[in-house]
């Protein structure tokens, strides 16, 4: 199968559902002209032209809400966010229009768009730069986040969510971006919805999602050196999440690690260690554990930014000292 960069492989996948459905549209900051600052838009103005590839002002409120009208009266729209970060200057355009309309209106109409957000660390991005803020979109009802981790992943889930009659908020990591990674051409769809059991264990299931299956990875060979196999589980969407794969997980290998890039508190591994605790807590043989960034903004000095960031030996070695 061939390689390409995950930037590549949403490229491509934007330019496929595009040709299918001339409904579909992107708007954003410099993706015209500039083909996106991730090259995530570049060459798509040559083939569908300047009213299909949009610029728009420095206005996140704009580009959110006119992408809800657009939706509203027919289209499918792709917001690009330039970076996540900016989503809190939408953010009542997302949480009580985009996230709400159909269920306000019973039903009798969709919004069918999607938000496309790149987040996480980079390189001394610093504070207003470098968030992971998925977290913020489990606690509204409305809305499907997906967050993938892999090329073949940013491809299929993409246009999954491009075809979806629902909001979908697509976060994709920066740092992924140039990452390669084998694709299938043409067709191909991940289901919304459905976690990816990646390497299958028996003495304790990691789950984690996005640029932190890197860690997941790692954390895994370390630990399976000691003779401890974990199970890796990728979520890749994070609303709704799959409850049954971890439950299955779970009561197969009594413990359970959640690693992600944001911040530890309030993070998805909150709900995940909740839902389990809930519904598997006798299946447990140890506390869940969590693994997260500390709960303070990205430093930019490199050092600090260094400590901040995820420490997978560190992570292995806490989890072997269950154990």
């Amino acid at each position: 199968m061939r390689q390409i960069t995950f930037s590549q492989a949403t490229l491509e996948a934007m330019a496929e559902e595009m040709r299918r459905d001339e409904s579909i549209f992107v708007m954003g900051e410099d993706i015209a002209r500039q083909g996106g600052i991730f090259g995530q838009f570049k060459g798509l103005p040559a083939e569908f032209g300047y009213d299909r590839i949009m610029d728009t002002p420095i206005s996140e409120t704009a580009i959110i809400g006119t992408s809800i009208g657009a939706a509203l009266a027919g289209m499918r729209p792709v917001a690009d966010m330039h970076y996540a970060d900016f989503m809190g200057v939408a953010m009542d355009e997302l949480f009580n229009q985009m996230a709400k309309i159909r269920y306000m209106f019973g039903g009798q109409t969709t919004v069918p768009m999607v938000v496309r957000a790149p987040d996480g660390l980079s390189s001394c991005a610093a504070a207003q730069h470098s968030q992971s803020i998925e977290a913020w979109f489990m606690n509204i009802p409305g809305v499907i986040v997906v967050t993938p981790s892999n090329a073949a992943d940013a491809k299929g889930l993409l246009k999954s969510a491009i075809r979806d009659d629902n909001p979908v908020i697509y976060f994709e990591n920066k740092i992924l971006y140039r990452e390669k990674g084998d694709v299938p051409d043409g067709e191909y769809l991940v289901p919304i919805g459905k976690a990816n059991v990646v390497t299958e264990g028996t003495d304790i299931t990691i789950i984690s999602y996005s640029i932190a299956m890197k860690k997941a990875y790692e954390v895994a060979s370390i630990l399976e050196k000691q003779g401890i196999r974990a199970e890796v589980i990728d979520l890749r969407t994070l609303v709704p999440y799959d409850k049954e794969t971890i439950l299955e997980s779970v009561k197969k290998t009594h413990r359970l690690a959640i690693i992600h890039e944001a911040v530890k508190q309030g993070g998805v591994g909150s709900e995940i260690a909740a839902f389990v605790s809930e519904n598997a807590i006798e299946y447990l043989d140890a506390p869940i554990m969590r693994f997260g960034a500390p709960f303070t903004p990205v430093p930019f000095s490199p050092p600090l930014e260094k400590s901040y960031r995820l420490d997978s030996e560190k992570i292995a070695k806490e989890i072997a000292g269950k154990f």
